[in-house]
């Protein structure tokens, strides 16, 4: 048996059996599958929506997490990207069981090398936001990789939070592109600044205005990461005809016959689709979390870790979910060991 962390129905934050410390029996490794022992975690906006939407079925334990660090235990009869006593890191598959607990199944093609550099907590804090902000860059919006000469630019709404500051760092690293941001606080401005955007501006205020006093004609790639209805207008009149435009959010509507005029295209990021659909390209998510732990072995990408809560228990969790709740978290909050 391990320790795990879930539920059976689906509570608010507040209430204690929200989340409830468990018992499970150890899974069995098959087919391409890794058994990993699970040493940290992150938690994401994600896991609080699940837990508020999703209850398992009747007498079962949901168990949420999707980031871990952990060391491989066994490997299934077709799986040979790995061996036993291998440290590696992923964010997972939301269709099965998640990473609050000591054992986890995974399918290897999703999995990677941890970084050698950085602790199992620093490193927890990474994948799921990293993998997104990777997908939306160089497989959705087909952003080029090199340092050769361009005059493209990219805006990032909400640039501040996970998924943003990893853009932010591999948008410098990896591109030449021109880097804007955006933050409403001094201290995410600062922030932004660290990890290397060329401008910030405030989302609060009129998009294009702020472009316009920046000497910037508009923007070839814009990325929303939140609150994309309410910047739709903007983000229009903010990118050049022919842009590309990228979002991850869950926007109630969206009129997309106001991309029409520019001939704008849309892209979304979900970064579980190659999981859920078993694309045969899954294996890139393998690939590119390997890259991304080179660079950060290199020191070119630094962890966005802001706070570790201990133990991976359930009241530890719950205070974590309460906290990105109430959207007040800066960085991402971590959790090591059992």
């Amino acid at each position: 048996m391990m320790k795990a962390v879930g539920y059976q129905q689906s509570l608010p934050s507040s209430d204690k059996e929200a989340l409830q410390d468990i018992t499970l029996p150890i899974p069995q490794v098959s087919g391409q599958d890794l058994l990993v022992e699970v040493q940290a975690v992150s938690v994401n906006p994600v896991d609080t929506k699940v837990r508020q939407r999703a209850s398992p079925d009747t007498g079962q334990w949901k168990v949420l997490g999707w980031d871990a660090v952990g060391i491989v235990k066994a490997v299934g009869p077709e799986a040979g990207l790995f061996k036993v006593g291998d440290r590696v890191w992923y964010a997972g598959d939301i269709s099965r069981s998640g990473s609050n607990a000591q054992y986890q199944l995974v399918d290897e093609r999703i999995v990677g090398t941890a970084p050698k550099t950085v602790g199992c907590a620093e490193a927890a804090a990474l994948p799921l936001t990293a993998i997104t902000a990777w997908e939306m860059l160089f497989d959705r919006l087909q952003v080029a990789v090199g340092k050769g000469a361009n005059n493209k630019s990219l805006l990032i709404i909400g640039a501040a939070g996970g998924v943003g500051s990893i853009m932010v760092q591999l948008a410098r690293c990896l591109t030449n592109l021109t880097v804007i941001g955006t933050a409403s606080r001094p201290e995410t401005k600062s922030w932004l600044e660290e990890l290397g955007s060329h401008h910030v501006i405030n989302h609060r205020q009129s998009l294009s205005e702020q472009l316009s006093r920046e000497g910037i004609d508009g923007v070839d790639y814009v990325v929303s990461l939140t609150n994309t209805e309410e910047h739709l207008t903007e983000i229009i009149k903010s990118i050049r005809p022919q842009g590309k435009f990228g979002l991850i959010d869950d926007p109630a509507s969206l009129d997309v016959m106001a991309l029409k005029q520019k001939s704008l295209s849309l892209h979304w990021e979900f970064m579980f689709t190659r999981a859920l659909f078993s694309t045969e390209d899954m294996v890139a998510q393998h690939v590119l979390l390997n890259e991304l732990a080179e660079l950060i072995d290199q020191g070119l990408i630094k962890t966005t870790m802001g706070q570790n809560f201990g133990k991976i228990n359930a009241n530890n969790l719950l205070k974590a979910h309460q906290l990105i709740e109430s959207q007040a978290a800066k960085g991402k909050i971590v959790l090591e060991g059992f």
